[in-house]
């Protein structure tokens, strides 16, 4: 390896350890808010028309569709803000933020492969687990975001124990166990997004 390679190595890891160290201000409140919107209204909408309790693969359908573009709104929104407000190290942020996150998508879309095909008689299980999941990726993000995101993911966490506890009875699919975690969840990510870091730039 000559010197110059050598060198731009030493620079790219060291911009990503500065990168790991630096608060991310890349999540925007306006997504996220707009998937726990999402959320609820789907909640209110499969309530409705999902008369059938049993029927896991449109409930799970509609739910995997919610995410998808929950995730393609945050992911667009978190790219534009990440490189107005990182600049130069906007790409190095951006991966550490799915490096602490993309573990507990992946397992959680594992895991519903697994149930669905090995064990459908227990897929009452997978809203709850899905939000034991995203608690899990909450705290692994919280070393670089606001510390209020640790409640968030006592929320999650706390709303994922609830959803096992209550579905485990009637072992259905309740759409509301969905929407409320998720919904409520997002806004108070959105809420604490805002309130610390939009309101710290308004003040700057």
């Amino acid at each position: 390896m000559s010197e110059l390679d050598r060198a731009l190595a030493e620079i790219r890891h060291i911009r990503c350890q500065v990168a790991r160290g630096t608060q991310f201000r890349g999540y925007g409140p306006a997504s996220i808010a707009a998937s726990g919107v999402l959320a609820l209204m789907v909640a209110a909408a499969q309530s409705h028309w999902m008369r059938n309790q049993a029927d896991f693969y449109s409930f799970a359908a509609a739910w995997i569709a919610v995410a998808f573009v929950s995730l393609a709104m945050a992911v667009a929104e978190m790219t534009f803000r990440a490189r107005r407000v990182h600049c130069g190290l906007a790409m190095e942020m951006i991966q550490s933020a799915a490096e602490q996150f993309l573990p507990s998508l992946v397992v959680g879309g594992l895991l519903t492969a697994l149930l669905l095909r090995a064990a459908p008689k227990e897929d009452w299980m997978l809203p709850g687990l899905w939000q034991l999941l995203f608690s899990l990726g909450v705290f692994a993000s919280c070393r670089f975001l606001p510390r209020w995101m640790f409640a968030v993911g006592v929320w999650y966490l706390v709303a994922g124990l609830a959803t096992l506890m209550i579905q485990s009875g009637s072992q259905s699919m309740i759409p509301w166990t969905m929407g409320i975690a998720f919904g409520v969840g997002q806004l108070l990510v959105a809420a604490v997004l805002y309130c610390c870091l939009e309101g710290n730039s308004e003040e700057a």
